[in-house]
């Protein structure tokens, strides 16, 4: 097995191109993972660029969302008109020359501009077409915010007297992106093994990304009919786990829901009369006691000392962190969960969240960020198509194609 200390070997999909066909965030999050791990990433984007470049905070140097350093990292930007048919015919040949496609449009978009998946089926039949939507190619449209609804997600989200809570995050958007780059990955290998190297579609929904992480819900109701519930700051049918006040007006989570680990919290906080309920099913009956009993115990002390005595005892703890604890936990310095890029005007660099998971031999990397709208789009017509320089100059003068401005 190779360790990290190993020789610089070549990144597990190097070789690799994709033409991401994406916008906003799932497609392009699938497009991030591939880059980030080796793969040419071609990024189709319209004359106004990706929405995503205008989204959240702005970089006020460069106009572009800080946001687009990331989700655009790795890849190549360029600029081509998708509603005209040269703009189209340019993409199907980019694509015709590809390992993989990825597309989030809604449904029927694709083949109305005639690039769906059985225009490339004798040109390039070893292509792996990857697509994402709100509920699958035969339905309606869907943004992530929804789909998480239909999906199931936001029913058993948030505390039973209120409106079900959405997180502060595109949860729904993130999980059809790692759907998607682990089904792109599977067809490559399936592929592979093949001794007719056929390609296929990858086909994702945001909803059923979603109702793929609802756990044991679907086999209880298939049982009996139960209906799992919103449950605020715990969790169903497991005991204890939760959240927990402090001294200090912080809050600490901990879960100590195996046998022997909820024995030695109930020692340490000094309630071994709790220690009866040995089971999780015993402890679920009295888990109003038991939470009580942990709750008067962490609030008589600071959050530090909370911690620093659970990890002493190895019982799973943690706090509540924001990025500002993020930013400057060991823990995350350890693992380089943060990389520094340089950005186009700007001496201080700027922080981007590393891409998971860690390889021992071939560890993914950035090696540029998001780049501007039309910076590679020369230079993709020139190497991966051929293009002579007066093709391309006719192109960015009949505006099919648009490049970087300085």
């Amino acid at each position: 097995m190779a360790s990290s200390s190993s020789v610089a070997r070549k990144l597990p999909l190097d070789g690799l191109r994709v033409i991401e066909c994406g916008h906003l965030i799932a497609g392009p999050f699938a497009g991030m993972i591939l880059a980030y791990f080796g793969a040419e990433v071609i990024k189709i984007e319209p004359r106004t660029g990706d929405q995503c470049r205008d989204m959240r905070l702005i970089d006020a140097e460069n106009h572009t969302s800080l946001w687009w350093y990331s989700i655009g990292r790795n890849k190549h930007s360029v600029c081509i008109d998708l509603n005209t048919p040269d703009g189209r015919g340019i993409v199907k040949q980019l694509v015709n020359k590809s390992d993989v496609f990825i597309e989030n449009f809604r449904p029927g978009k694709m083949e109305a501009w005639h690039l769906g998946p059985q225009e490339f089926e004798a040109t390039n039949p070893e292509l792996i077409y990857a697509r994402v939507s709100g509920y699958g190619q035969t339905a309606k449209p869907g943004f992530a915010s929804v789909c998480e609804a239909f999906g199931g997600f936001r029913y058993v989200n948030g505390f039973p007297d209120r409106p079900s809570a959405r997180p502060n995050l595109s949860l729904g958007d993130t999980m059809a992106g790692l759907h998607a780059a682990l089904g792109i990955t599977m067809a490559l290998v399936g592929k592979e093994r093949s001794s007719s190297r056929q390609g296929q579609v990858v086909d994702v929904a945001i909803y059923e990304s979603m109702f793929n992480v609802l756990e044991a819900i679907v086999p209880e109701y298939s049982y009996n009919g139960a209906v799992r519930e919103c449950s605020g700051s715990t969790i169903t049918g497991i005991v204890p786990s939760n959240t927990y006040p402090t001294s200090d007006k912080k809050h600490v989570v901990i879960g100590a829901n195996m046998d022997g680990l909820y024995m030695k919290l109930m020692d340490l906080i000094g309630a071994p009369q709790l220690k009866v309920h040995k089971t999780n099913v015993e402890r679920v009956q009295f888990q109003a006691d038991i939470d009580d009993a942990i709750g008067r115990w962490t609030a008589s002390l600071p959050l530090a000392d909370i911690l620093l005595q659970l990890d002493n005892a190895r019982i799973p703890v943690g706090p509540i962190n924001s990025i500002t604890e993020m930013a400057q936990d060991p823990h995350y310095a350890a693992r380089n969960m943060f990389e520094s890029v340089t950005i186009p005007g700007h001496t201080k660099p700027l922080q981007i969240p590393a891409v998971s998971p860690k390889l021992s031999g071939t560890p993914g990397r950035t090696e540029w960020p998001g780049k501007p709208l039309g910076a590679d789009t020369k230079w993709c017509l020139e190497t991966v198509l051929c293009m002579s320089p007066a093709e391309i100059e006719k192109l960015l003068r009949d505006e099919i194609v648009f490049e970087a401005r300085p």
